[in-house]
């Protein structure tokens, strides 16, 4: 099971670290305000930004995961994350 560390960065975007047995890899994931109450009201930005690791991971390897992008783009590739994302973070 991959290690998600989200950490907060400069502005609305966090670093997100997947480690996984020897290899890890780095994103930078920009949230919005608007993403947060869209996706995950109630929820911290950080809680979105790990719920969202845990989604993709289960879809795709770390190593697919793009290096930096916008949280809405992942609906773009999966268009149920929407519906999925806000369950998993109530």
């Amino acid at each position: 099971m991959p290690v998600i560390t989200v950490t907060g960065g400069a502005g609305h975007t966090y670093r997100v670290t997947v480690e996984e047995g020897d290899a890890t890899t780095v994103h930078d994931v920009t949230v919005s305000p608007e993403d947060v109450r869209r996706y995950a009201p109630g929820a911290t930005a950080e809680r979105l930004v790990h719920a969202s690791f845990e989604f993709l991971l289960a879809r795709e390897s770390k190593e697919s995961i793009l290096r930096r992008f916008e949280l809405p783009v992942i609906e773009r590739y999966f268009p149920d994350y929407a519906r999925i994302i806000r369950q998993s973070t109530d």
